[in-house]
């Protein structure tokens, strides 16, 4: 579903992503982990083109993501992408945050588009919002409807830069929890999270990134009990003493 073919990027002299191979087949979830200043978020957002990369190639379904005559707007319009910090529209209500897209993007009737944002609302439990605006709504419930509008274009992708690092601790169970359904239902995700529960938990994979670099792929298990890379071992080691 997505393959990473010798990526490179850079910002200015700072080598930011290095020869990055990598694939994520349909229906896995990757947790992508690591120290701060690794990649990970730089990694997630070269998916869908948020940011370009120097050299190397990117395809998704078999698409080349950065191919000069790729549509854009098509490409991202199949590529969930939920971000740190919500990001949605605070003069439209919840229920108009989920129906903008297929109404804007796909044109599709309002009476359809409003009904189908119901049923994502529904999906990530906050049909009884649908009214509500996002400054009426806690930060988990934002991230919440950030989700579900992401849905609302039927992508076969779903990407997540950490979903949870902005919100409260006893938000963070709620969000997570609407990941875990999405990953049971067979959504191919790649999520980078500090969240480690959640990859122990989800994760059919587990990739750790270190200066721009992948260190070490496994199965959380694996990974967890038994990683191999001295970088990989030292984090696991800062996460238990943490």
């Amino acid at each position: 579903m997505i393959e990473f073919q010798n990526v490179n990027k850079w910002y200015g002299s700072y080598h930011a992503l290095r020869d990055i191979n990598e694939t994520v087949q349909k229906g896995e979830v990757v947790v992508v982990c690591g120290p701060s200043g690794s990649g990970k978020s730089t990694l997630i957002r070269t998916v869908n083109r948020l940011e370009p990369i120097a050299s190397g190639h990117i395809r998704v379904g078999g698409q080349d993501v950065h191919a000069p005559q790729a549509n854009i707007n098509r490409l991202r319009a199949g590529i969930g992408f939920v971000f740190q910090s919500f990001n949605l529209f605070p003069h439209l209500s919840a229920l108009g945050n989920v129906a903008l897209a297929p109404r804007r993007v796909k044109g599709q009737a309002t009476g359809p588009a409003r009904e189908e944002a119901m049923t994502l609302l529904d999906k990530v439990g906050l049909a009884h919002k649908a009214d509500a605006f996002p400054s009426q709504l806690s930060g988990g419930q934002q991230q919440r409807v950030a989700i579900a509008r992401a849905l609302a274009m039927n992508p076969p992708v779903m990407l997540f830069d950490e979903p949870t690092s902005a919100l409260d601790p006893e938000m963070v169970g709620e969000v997570l929890q609407v990941m875990k359904q999405l990953a049971r239902d067979g959504m191919t995700m790649i999520c980078v999270t500090h969240e480690m529960g959640f990859a122990r938990e989800v994760a059919d994979r587990v990739i750790f990134m270190a200066d721009g670099q992948i260190l070490e792929r496994a199965g959380p298990g694996e990974f967890f009990q038994q990683p191999q890379h001295p970088r990989a071992r030292k984090f696991i080691a800062d996460i238990h003493h943490a």
